[in-house]
């Protein structure tokens, strides 16, 4: 997309400078002919290095993997990873190009190309995916939901989520990994927050979805959707007073430059999944379809080991800059799940099914 829009210019640049070729007096021509053939040949290199940074080939299937993250996090690396496990499976048939910090759009704009059958990858997850059509899914991101991984990734296999996944594809969306670790996703903030009763009217950046709107309007804040790439701008202006990420995003996105106050509150263990449009992935040759899943799955391993790993040294980072960390005790923890309780009844304004919350526990364990 980003590749063909550069060779358009090229191609533009050139045209124009033939154009004043002709029109010109004869003494101009040669200066320029010359000036063309310059444009030109920068504009080539410009395409050169544009597909050397995503990983752009010749390959006969091609899926652009955008996302609003920095490459250097974990999720980034993770791609990395991919085009080289795609490379090896295919042998050069399909290729990965990657389009980090908002390249190609936000992600609505990404899902809504997703809907249209192109050929684009994105990270979304359950909040996300009930207001595409399968309200349900929302329940993954409520608020304190989870009290461990082993109970994310037994949801994950349960016959539940896989009715989930179903229900998407029938909207036109097709989940090809949900095992990638995103993180446990903390709250920084421009003043200090020790307890759950200091979020009280703080403005805090949330992605723009309900569920995770009402999931922080619940804890006493006010939830303020918006891009991730919007926020650091946000805060330095004090349009908003906080946001809420894991710390690879909120340390690679630098929001900790303009907010110095981190609470480890973990309000949500945040997997994520990587989404395509199911038009597209259903028109892939079996095989390839096969060697596309197979890929996603063994990156996000390599996502999480990198992620785990890194989650140390970005939290002594932010320490090491400035940042005032708070690690919450059990009981202050517990008055945060206890705000956030009243969410989950709140089935009716997300449209979940009758009894969702019970379901969702039976199949994660938690009964």
């Amino acid at each position: 997309m980003k590749l063909k829009k550069v060779m358009a210019l090229t191609m533009a640049g050139a045209m124009a400078a033939t154009t004043l070729t002709a029109c010109g007096s004869s003494s101009s021509t040669t200066e320029t002919t010359k000036a063309a053939e310059t444009t030109a040949a920068a504009a080539a290199d410009t395409t050169a290095a544009a597909a050397a940074d995503n990983g752009s080939s010749d390959a006969e299937t091609v899926l652009q993997v955008a996302f609003e993250n920095s490459i250097s996090e974990p999720v980034g690396q993770g791609w990395e990873k991919a085009q080289e496990i795609i490379k090896e499976k295919s042998g050069g048939k399909m290729a990965i190009e990657i389009y980090p910090d908002s390249q190609l759009g936000d992600k609505s704009s990404l899902i809504d190309s997703m809907l249209l059958g192109e050929n684009v990858c994105t990270l979304a997850d359950g909040a996300f995916y009930a207001d595409y059509g399968v309200p349900d899914f929302g329940i993954v991101f409520g608020p304190f939901l989870f009290d461990s991984w082993d109970q994310v990734w037994k949801l994950v296999d349960s016959d539940w989520y896989k009715e989930q996944c179903g229900k998407l594809e029938e909207k036109g969306l097709k989940i090809i990994a949900s095992n990638w670790i995103y993180g446990e996703r903390h709250t920084l903030t421009n003043v200090p927050v020790n307890t759950v009763d200091d979020l009280k009217g703080l403005k805090i950046r949330v992605p723009s979805n309900e569920i995770q709107s009402k999931g922080f309007d619940v804890l006493g804040a006010t939830s303020t959707g918006m891009a991730l790439g919007d926020v650091y701008q946000a805060l330095q202006t004090k349009t908003i007073d906080g946001a809420e990420n894991p710390l690879a995003t909120l340390y690679g996105r630098k929001l900790h430059e303009v907010a110095k106050y981190l609470i480890l509150d973990g309000h949500v263990k945040n997997f994520t999944t990587w989404v395509v449009s199911a038009d597209w992935f259903n028109s892939l040759p079996e095989e390839q379809q096969t060697w596309l899943l197979e890929t996603a799955e063994e990156a996000g391993e390599y996502n999480n080991e990198v992620q785990q790993a890194a989650d140390a040294e970005y939290l002594q980072k932010m320490k090491d800059e400035g940042v005032t960390v708070v690690e919450p005790s059990e009981e202050v923890l517990a008055g945060f799940k206890e705000k956030a309780q009243p969410f989950y009844e709140m089935g009716a304004d997300f449209g979940w099914s009758d009894g969702l919350y019970d379901t969702v526990k039976k199949a994660m364990g938690a009964e």
